[in-house]
């Protein structure tokens, strides 16, 4: 670990942890520690590879902060997953994190690889999709829901040569496009070569279609272990160290997970003291009172960040494919303003309905600042309410995010730098 002293907050998926994680943090405090920085990755394929992400983006802090502040570093484990780019990707690392889905995950594999040219099989695939999300057939994915609760994603309950077709032509649409891996992330994309003609290729957007299946699971369980686990967590930690300031950062879904923890924070506790979400893998308008398009209903973490008393700063990347291309096709496909018949129409559109936080920063939260990352530099974060910082001068993709530049606006979140 590239920093001291570092403490690791492990959860499983029901976001529940070893007993003795609050005391162990609250104790730092009692060791002169003013400043706790917590940080929860995205997709990764295993603890070990979480926590050299960690060591990597907590490196520059040191050197950062200002004299007389005493930082301790923190990072969440939760289980999770990535994809690699291989033509039939092992989809063995989805079993270490859903080892009872492996029968599930198996026939699509077999699927995936024999790439069968009949509907029959698309059907199957459908089926199996729902059985790994456990959305049942007839659940209805085009309801689209206010508050906190999840809508069904309609790609989960369309017609699967639809769903696979449209992939297809995305992944198509996209080629030539850098290869951003991240949540969603379309790999290998370009012309279908090697999948034939005719149904059988529609096969190389059922790849996609099952990363994207996956992406709802974790997606899901992010923001169950943030408010579950990780919001109960600081509550504890609050009431055994009250002066302890706590900063988190978040990547991709680990920046869902941070900011749901805000909805899991006991009453009246106010621990967190900033929040940076970095190319934040969820909604633009979470925040939001009530959305734009639709009055009557308010984002999922609507007015969450008075519960902050810093600032909450949402650094953002037009480089980002993998939020700017398919998190958008899939949010479309999970409301009934974007049915499967008139999805492939909104491919490349800037519909902002469907956008991440990651892709654009805050929206519709009145009094949100907004800022390019050199003027951040410069002058530094704004002490309270919601930010938006351009980081596209630095970060070229999704994963991009071990930059001395991002630490900096960090820091300056945190009130703790030069």
């Amino acid at each position: 670990m590239s920093v001291e002293p570092y403490r690791e907050i492990t959860f499983d998926k029901e976001g529940d942890g070893p007993a003795g994680q609050p005391a162990a943090l609250a104790a730092l405090a009692r060791q002169g520690v003013t400043d706790l920085v917590v940080f929860a990755h995205g997709w990764n394929s295993s603890p070990a590879g979480a926590t050299r992400l960690c060591s990597d983006f907590f490196e520059p802090f040191p050197g950062l902060l200002a004299p007389g502040v005493e930082a301790g570093y923190a990072g969440v484990i939760w289980p999770s997953m990535m994809f690699t780019g291989e033509p039939v990707p092992d989809y063995r690392a989805l079993v270490t994190v859903l080892p009872e889905k492996e029968p599930v995950l198996d026939r699509l594999t077999g699927l995936l690889v024999t790439a069968p040219a009949d509907e029959a099989a698309f059907a199957e695939f459908g089926a199996l999709l729902r059985e790994l999300t456990d959305v049942a057939a007839g659940e209805d994915g085009r309801a689209g829901a206010a508050g906190p609760r999840e809508p069904v994603p309609e790609f989960l309950v369309g017609d699967p040569v639809e769903v696979c077709a449209l992939f297809t032509e995305a992944l198509e649409a996209d080629a030539g496009r850098p290869e951003d891996p991240g949540p969603g992330a379309g790999q290998g994309s370009g012309p279908a070569e090697g999948f034939g003609e005719g149904l059988k290729r529609y096969w190389k957007g059922a790849r996609e279609v099952l990363r994207q299946a996956t992406y709802y699971v974790m997606k899901k369980r992010a923001g169950h272990v943030g408010e579950f686990g990780l919001g109960p967590l600081l509550g504890e930690v609050a009431r055994a160290a009250p002066r302890l300031r706590v900063h988190l950062v978040g990547h991709s879904m680990g920046a869902r997970l941070v900011a749901y923890a805000l909805k899991g924070l006991p009453s009246g506790a106010r621990p967190v003291a900033s929040v940076t979400l970095l190319q934040g893998a969820f909604s633009h308008y979470a925040f939001a009172a009530r959305l734009p398009h639709d009055s009557g209903r308010p984002g999922a973490l609507r007015d969450l960040q008075n519960r902050v008393r810093g600032p909450v700063v949402a650094c953002y990347s037009r480089h980002d494919t993998a939020l700017g291309v398919f998190y958008p096709l899939a949010s479309r496909l999970a409301g009934d303003s974007a049915s499967l018949t008139r999805a492939a129409g909104l491919l490349g559109s800037d519909d902002p309905r469907w956008a991440a936080i990651g892709h654009d920063g805050v929206q519709a939260v009145p009094g949100t600042v907004v800022r390019p990352l050199a003027t951040v530099l410069r002058e530094g974060v704004p002490a309270s309410g919601c930010v938006s910082v351009d980081t596209a001068d630095v970060v070229r993709s999704h994963s991009d995010i071990c930059r001395a530049e991002l630490a900096r606006v960090v820091v300056s979140a945190t009130r703790t730098g030069r």
